[in-house]
């Protein structure tokens, strides 16, 4: 009789990659990058051709500097998410690392909250000034005279989205606290150290490398 071959494991360069699966943390800061993007390259475009059309032809679209202030102030909301998400919002920690564990904790849970209440005051502001400009039907003072709840509503829009990734943050730092997981407390929710900022400019480099064609793929 002939011997059945046995199945032998495969190695690790044949076995097929697992999927990555994306969290939605992920996919909210890729939603909200795709969109600053998308805004400041429409701006470099209508900025180009602004400056195109007065040196070529003399003429002006006499808006290009208003839409600049609108980019920046809805640009601006949404950088705050991003950077929340990515924990790029400066904090003073000179002695944080000094602390035990578990005031380190509580300092971490304290910081999310008082962002998120900071957050959701300044929506409430926000809310205000959009009610103003809806009763008094206030316009830019510019050619276009913009009704000014157009790109207010957009900029709201903004904080807004701002207050509910705050608020979220703040839940789930003080549901980790409750629970006593003081480890990913502190992993989630603690300063950036200098070996974590190194460590994300060092991975995005080997990107942009592996992104770049070799010298034997150069024709």
């Amino acid at each position: 009789m002939s011997e059945r071959p046995q199945p032998t494991a495969a190695s690790p360069e044949e076995a097929p990659a697992a999927p990555r699966r994306v969290d939605f943390k992920t996919r909210v800061e890729t939603v909200l990058a795709t969109i600053f993007g998308a805004i400041f390259l429409g701006l470099s475009v209508i900025v180009t051709i602004e400056t195109a059309a007065r040196k070529l032809f003399n003429i002006s679209l006499q808006g290009a500097d208003e839409l600049g202030g609108y980019a920046l102030a809805v640009g601006s909301t949404i950088a705050f998410s991003l950077a929340l998400l990515g924990r790029n919002h400066i904090r003073v920690d000179v002695f944080h690392e000094r602390f035990p564990v578990r005031v380190q904790a509580l300092l971490n849970w304290l910081s999310a909250v008082s962002l998120a209440a900071l957050a959701v005051f300044i929506g409430w502001v926000a809310f205000k000034v959009i009610g103003d400009t809806m009763a008094y039907r206030s316009t830019a003072q510019t050619p276009w005279a913009t009704p000014l709840i157009i790109p207010q509503g957009v900029w709201y829009g903004g904080l807004v989205i701002f207050a509910l990734v705050a608020c979220g943050l703040a839940l789930r730092a003080t549901q980790l606290l409750l629970s006593g997981n003081i480890a990913a407390l502190n992993t989630d929710f603690h300063p950036k150290s200098a070996k974590e900022e190194l460590k994300e400019e060092l991975d995005d480099l080997a990107v942009r490398q592996a992104a770049q064609p070799g010298e034997g793929d150069k024709p």
